[in-house]
């Protein structure tokens, strides 16, 4: 999480989650939530991180870390505003899945806020299955976990 190619991604993170959510948390809450995991806890052999770059540019990346022994947690899966619906979160989640798979895991979970329901439908599309009520509104469950299992993928 200190590469210097991870930095644009997260600064625009940033942005997005206070554009969002500044009036939910208050201004600058957005910066504590992507600080408040060590960054140790994201590298291998339990953790990964996932960049995608465009020409030098950091268009798109991920990544994961321990949740238990057999879960991975996927984290700050991003995509930057101006390479959004070309498939490149899918292909994140997609290679990100194929590394937990690698390393031992069988699961993961995650969660996305509930004013992303752009995150929401990938990972709905994508085979997750959401641990809340679907006919609710977002707003009153808070942070909306997902997840999957990965056994079938290492076939």
């Amino acid at each position: 999480m200190h590469d210097p190619r991870v930095r644009p991604l997260l600064d625009e993170l940033a942005v997005e989650y206070d554009t969002r959510y500044g009036d939910l948390f208050g201004r600058g809450a957005a910066a504590e939530e992507l600080n408040r995991y060590p960054a140790e806890e994201f590298e291998a052999p339990s953790g990964a991180l996932l960049i995608i770059q465009e020409n030098g540019e950091s268009v798109a990346g991920g990544a994961y870390r321990r949740y238990d022994a057999a879960t991975a947690e996927f984290k700050r899966i991003w995509t930057h505003s101006a390479h959004r619906r070309r498939g490149l979160a899918r292909r994140v989640l997609a290679e990100l899945e194929r590394l937990a798979v690698e390393r031992g895991y069988r699961s993961v979970y995650l969660t996305t806020g509930p004013r992303q329901p752009e995150a929401k439908h990938l990972y709905l599309n994508t085979g997750y299955t959401a641990q809340f009520d679907l006919a609710a509104d977002p707003e009153t469950i808070g942070p909306l976990a997902f997840t999957k299992g990965l056994a079938l993928l290492e076939n």
